[in-house]
């Protein structure tokens, strides 16, 4: 079998938070055809990969896709030069689980099947709440209740108010991004409002997790999370400040209580040793789809179990960052819960052949070979972004 084409489809839909998703087919000679994705956090992020994967394509036509590992590194080394994280790393992610779904189908087995085999039969999640409800104090607790009946142990959120910035004279919005990382007292004090309402709402069996979205400095972000740990009982803090500084990092996790998840921005397993090695964090929290596809995220897991450090894979995109996700995780012992980024999964319906189904809070992954889902083609043709 060879490799015949390597193409990614940069779609609009209402199911992402950013209006599109970015997937990859991979194509071959024998007709079986890999699906990956790497949807990132901005437009222009999307569009600089999809010109990188065009590029790519003709690096990979001709290749045994079942050589997975070669091509793994082939890909990663020829960045070195240009530094082979962030986009580099995204790009490589995307084909590498488009693989391993060829490599399922052409073997007839599930991609965990392939890792090992599973060590438990469904994958436990936790999820976000639709922050956009939260105008009002009924809407925040109706949408906590509505989770909690979905039956999820665990939920997610960012309390913190976006700070407008002021540039030339007009306010500007600031979103999950650092400029000067700090937080004012008042928006501080609606933060801990804000958890204590949800932790209320929750129950004392709910575990609260808080996502800082690395948006802080050090004191502030120690400030904040001493301020949330008392307000709401939370369970874990997660990048705290920027993740160029695991300094900024230590000197937070030093001075806090709640535990610290790190690791959506860590690339490969190289990023996590110096975290792992310096006891920076409780959770790894790799995203499949940016750290180094599901060859690295498998390698990241068996790191961390060295460290007896739960995993815990992140998602902010489509259905098969999901599914590579659990695909995994199935098959890795020191799990703790996979991220969706809502509680109601339906959303993805029209995108793949098979609803994801996540009844009760878990994940129930279709063993059909490969991935377990196929992506509507219709759909995608219909819905590309030239």
């Amino acid at each position: 079998m060879k490799i015949t084409n390597v193409r990614p489809w940069l779609i609009k839909s209402n199911a992402s938070y950013w209006g599109e998703f970015l997937f990859v087919e991979v194509s071959t000679d024998e007709g079986i055809t890999g699906w990956g994705e790497i949807t990132t956090t901005t437009k222009i992020a999307n569009r600089a990969l999809t010109a990188m994967l065009r590029q790519i394509s003709t690096m990979l036509v001709g290749e045994d896709p079942a050589r997975i590992e070669l091509i793994w590194h082939k890909l990663f080394r020829s960045f070195t030069y240009m530094g082979s994280r962030g986009a580099a790393t995204e790009c490589l992610s995307a084909i590498d689980i488009a693989l391993w779904d060829i490599r399922g189908k052409a073997l007839g087995k599930p991609i965990y099947e392939l890792l090992g085999g599973a060590v438990r039969d469904e994958i436990a999640l936790y999820t976000h709440p639709d922050q956009r409800k939260f105008t009002t104090k009924e809407g925040v607790i109706a949408e906590i209740q509505d989770i909690v009946k979905s039956g999820h142990t665990a939920l997610k959120f960012d309390p913190f108010p976006q700070q407008g910035l002021i540039i030339n004279g007009q306010a500007r919005e600031q979103r999950n991004g650092y400029l000067d990382g700090s937080m004012t007292r008042k928006h501080e004090r609606e933060a801990a409002e804000l958890t204590e309402l949800i932790r209320q709402t929750a129950g004392p069996d709910i575990e609260v997790l808080i996502d800082a979205h690395g948006r802080f400095d050090v004191p502030t972000a120690i400030r904040l999370c001493r301020t949330l740990e008392e307000a709401g009982d939370i369970d874990w803090f997660e990048e705290p400040c920027p993740p160029e500084s695991i300094n900024a990092l230590k000197q937070v996790r030093d001075k806090v209580n709640a535990a610290i998840s790190w690791g959506e921005r860590g690339h490969t397993k190289w990023d996590f040793v110096p975290i792992l090695e310096g006891q920076l964090a409780d959770f790894i929290m790799p995203d499949v789809t940016w750290t180094g596809g599901i060859t690295e995220l498998k390698k990241i897991s068996a790191l961390c179990e060295a460290y007896y450090i739960p995993v815990s894979p992140h998602d902010a995109a489509g259905p098969i960052n999901v599914v590579a996700g659990a695909q995994v995780m199935m098959t890795v012992p020191n799990f703790y819960k996979l991220e969706t980024s809502e509680w109601n999964l339906s959303k993805y319906d029209h995108l793949i052949d098979v609803p994801l189904d996540n009844s009760n809070g878990t994940l129930k992954l279709n063993p059909a070979p490969g991935l377990g889902i196929e992506m509507n083609r219709d759909y995608l043709e219909a819905h590309v972004i030239e």
